[in-house]
């Protein structure tokens, strides 16, 4: 992923990692569905092992996919063993070494609170009080390398991937005290370990800074990728809004930020996390790659809202239309009311479908007009002659391939 190859779409099963069969199961439905990287928690060292039978399973029964652990807590050994059996282990830094609440988080959070609403001074007053020392601080940071270190050396030797991934629900205690919950505290986080891989050679690696909140995650990313920049450091981002919950809000909360960062050309690995069966995610994945340009995994519609200028029933037009050419992976159609703006608005299609008036309707390839005066009955028939003039139709054969064509950042 990254480095001029296409945005790589993910998700994460549900099943516990104990239950193989069933893991078994969802990371094939998932990778049918589009999925191209699946994760898999792995919070102990028997979910770890686990993971040697899943991947073989997998394998036999439908082909290699590729996997990823999702080591949290306290894991040196845990992400050592599971580096063995998957692609690659991602590892949160602030539960890896060290629990995210303390005595000092707790004042913070508690004083936080009571000074909610008084002056900004009183809260940097606390900070201050409750500020980790020079010498504890870099006795934290030795603690890290010293548990991170094996995990570098066992991706080395197995030749995996290691995901840096830190959420702004579970930063250390350290970080909260010295950066607040902030996305410069995230960026922070996730630095730390960024910079002791790269002292000990090690840079196959990605990163990522995930929050629930929209604006949050879209700072901390913007930030991530100016540091590491400064830095000389260009690792891919893993994009993703975590905890957006489900239905409709959930859809536009993840799209919000994911394109956000991808129209900045931010990103190349997305996740849009769902309270849902995780299937329900891969669509979402891939309409964002489309309205952003970076995947052509559907025919593009361009439509019109309608107004009194419009000369037929543009809803159903548009459905009768879609149905018929849904297949053609790769094109633009458009299919506009009216003649004043729909050519110049469809410019980009490579067909259009326009309304005229006495119930006719005008096929355009491109901006050029090319067959006129046809009854809007015979409007659909029309087009799909007009593809087949231009070799562009294939006959349905079922669902299109969300892996082709594509286009790259």
């Amino acid at each position: 992923m990254g480095f001029g190859f296409p945005v790589v779409v993910q998700s994460m099963v549900t099943a516990e990692t104990r239950e193989i069969e069933e893991v078994v199961a969802q990371v094939i439905e998932l990778h049918k569905a589009g999925c191209e990287l699946v994760r898999v928690t792995t919070p102990t060292l028997q979910e770890a092992q686990c993971l040697e039978e899943i991947r073989a399973k997998v394998a036999e029964r439908h082909g290699p996919v590729p996997l990823t652990a999702d080591v949290h807590h306290q894991g040196s050994a845990i992400a050592i063993e599971a580096a063995k059996h998957v692609d690659e282990v991602r590892l949160n830094p602030g539960l890896f070494v060290f629990k995210r609440h303390g005595t000092r988080a707790a004042a913070l959070d508690s004083g936080d609170s009571d000074l909610r609403g008084r002056e900004t001074t009183e809260l940097d007053a606390l900070r201050a009080e409750l500020a980790y020392s020079e010498s504890e601080e870099q006795e934290e940071l030795e603690a890290i390398e010293a548990s991170l270190a094996p995990v570098i050396e066992a991706c080395k030797k197995q030749g995996r991937a290691m995901r840096i991934g830190v959420n702004h629900g579970s930063l250390s205690e350290r970080i909260l005290v010295t950066h607040g919950d902030t996305p410069a505290g995230m960026v922070a986080s996730a630095m730390e370990y960024l910079r002791i891989c790269d002292r000990h050679g090690f840079h196959n690696l990605n990163v990522s800074a995930k929050a629930s909140r929209v604006a949050v995650m879209v700072e901390a990313n913007r930030l991530m990728a100016r540091i590491m920049d400064a830095e000389g450091l260009n690792f891919p981002l893993h994009l993703g809004v975590t905890e957006a919950g489900d239905g409709q809000y959930a859809r536009i909360k993840s799209t919000a930020g994911i394109a956000a960062l991808l129209l900045d050309g931010l990103g190349d690995t997305i996740r849009v996390s769902l309270a849902e069966d995780p299937l329900h995610e891969i669509p979402v994945c891939y309409e964002i790659l489309q309205a952003t340009g970076l995947r052509k995994t559907q025919v593009e519609y361009i439509a019109c809202p309608s107004c009194g200028r419009t000369k037929f029933d543009l809803p159903t037009v548009l459905r009768e239309v879609r149905q018929a050419t849904k297949h053609l992976v790769g094109l633009d159609i458009a299919v506009m009311g009216c003649i004043v703006n729909g050519p110049g608005e469809m410019a980009d299609a490579d067909y259009g479908y326009v309304g005229a008036a006495g119930g006719k309707i005008t096929l355009y390839r491109k901006r050029e007009p090319v067959r006129h005066g046809i009854p809007q009955s015979e409007g659909v028939s029309a087009l799909i002659e007009l593809l087949k003039q231009d070799g562009k139709w294939v006959e349905p054969t079922g669902a299109p391939s969300l892996l082709l064509p594509l286009k790259t950042l």
